[in-house]
């Protein structure tokens, strides 16, 4: 009996180690809605000391499935995300849809692979990852190192999205929209109709400088599209969580003054090394990371509005 009992007394011990330690891994997530979750990613750089941990990323439960929006900058963090989903639900993980390439928002991948999930995209994201997915793992490895990037894959979609599209999570429907050239070339956004929940992805950014790595011209019409969805609250790439569509306020504004003070440039003949360097600096105080993004949209806008 004595025996039996130490037996039982060491398996309570095991689990709720074990139990401990699933906690403790398990990504900090909120509900901000119903069945919606959120984990608020930093506002900095990927780097091995964060784990690439730099992007919003979350998950919409359903009646029979989960949706998981976007995996993060690792696999680790994959891992992590995977666990904060299973310590609330044990409903299979149906979908992980990307709102576009970037390693902040799909390095996590390779957590979610198998058990039938489906991979879901914008229709221009299989390319995009394939011209893009070998350079941002070697770039990011120096950057973070073997231990977090010798997980990571490169997972395409293949459920692609041209348009519009319906995912049934079981009394719970997400909308899907692919959207032209902005951010990038495969933005996707994904509406939960029941809570009006949208998750921009980095069609939004909000006190983290916005990344252009598209068309400034397609960012700003797609923001003013984008502005006339029936949602609530919005959950940018980056940034507060925040109520619909006043959180595109900033992001428009310093688009155009990038736009506006581009133009000017090239009218004036001045040349592209200008706009890196005068661009929209107006700006700076008002955003985070603008020193490490800003040039680059500024040149790459020069590019873009010089040939108009």
């Amino acid at each position: 009996m004595a025996r039996c009992v130490l037996i039982l007394a060491s398996l309570a011990m095991l689990w709720s180690s074990t139990l401990a330690q699933a906690q403790q891994q398990a990504l900090p997530v909120r509900e901000i809605a119903p069945g919606v979750f959120v984990h608020d990613g930093q506002t900095a750089l990927m780097t091995r000391e964060n784990d690439g941990d730099i992007a919003n990323i979350g998950f919409v439960i359903g009646n029979d499935a989960v949706a998981v929006i976007d995996t993060g900058g690792s696999v680790r963090e994959g891992e992590r995300l995977l666990a904060a989903i299973r310590a609330r639900t044990d409903r299979p993980i149906r979908y992980v849809i990307n709102t576009h390439g970037h390693p902040d928002h799909v390095f996590g991948n390779a957590a979610f692979v198998g058990d039938g999930t489906v991979f879901v995209g914008h229709k221009n994201l299989p390319r995009a990852l394939a011209t893009r997915g070998p350079f941002y793992i070697d770039a990011f490895r120096r950057i973070m190192g073997d231990e977090l990037i010798d997980p990571v894959r490169i997972v395409p979609p293949t459920l692609l999205v041209d348009g519009t599209h319906r995912l049934d999570l079981g009394s719970r429907t997400l909308l899907l929209r692919a959207w032209p050239t902005a951010h990038s070339d495969s933005d996707l956004t994904l509406l939960d109709e029941q809570t009006g929940t949208l998750f921009a992805g980095d069609l939004v950014f909000l006190t983290h400088v916005p990344v252009m790595d598209g068309s400034i011209r397609g960012y700003l019409a797609v923001i003013d599209e984008l502005a006339t969805l029936p949602a609530q609250r919005v959950v940018p790439g980056h940034g507060a969580v925040s109520a619909w569509p006043g959180a595109l306020a900033d992001e428009r504004r310093y688009l155009q003054t990038l736009a506006s003070d581009v133009r000017a440039l090239v009218a004036g003949g001045k040349p592209i090394t200008a706009a890196a360097n005068i661009a929209a600096a107006s700006e700076r105080s008002r955003w985070e990371l603008f020193d490490d993004y800003n040039a680059r949209n500024a040149t790459a806008a020069f590019s873009e509005i010089e040939w108009e």
